[in-house]
């Protein structure tokens, strides 16, 4: 890992079954992440339309979105950004 790798977020829900599948292929891989569940926080929720979500799951990574859930494609820029993925 880059000695300065970007912050992870993730903006879902608990009822949402892919936030839950990001969420624990996050955990599996030992990604450092925060996580903010948008129908309970109302300013995760401003910060998630900010951020142009339209549905959850958004996985933020540094300055990329990833928008739903697409293991492949999470992995893909958990390492471009410098996570062993």
């Amino acid at each position: 890992m880059k000695t300065s790798t970007p912050r992870v977020t993730l903006y879902g829900s608990r009822r949402c079954p892919h936030c839950r599948a990001t969420k624990t292929l996050l955990q599996r891989l030992k990604i450092p992440f925060r996580e903010f569940d948008v129908e309970r926080n109302h300013r995760a929720m401003i910060e998630f339309q900010r951020q142009g979500g339209r549905g959850v799951p958004l996985v933020k990574i540094g300055r990329q979105t990833l928008q739903g859930f697409d293991a492949r494609r999470l992995k893909g820029l958990l390492r471009k950004a410098g996570f062993d993925a």
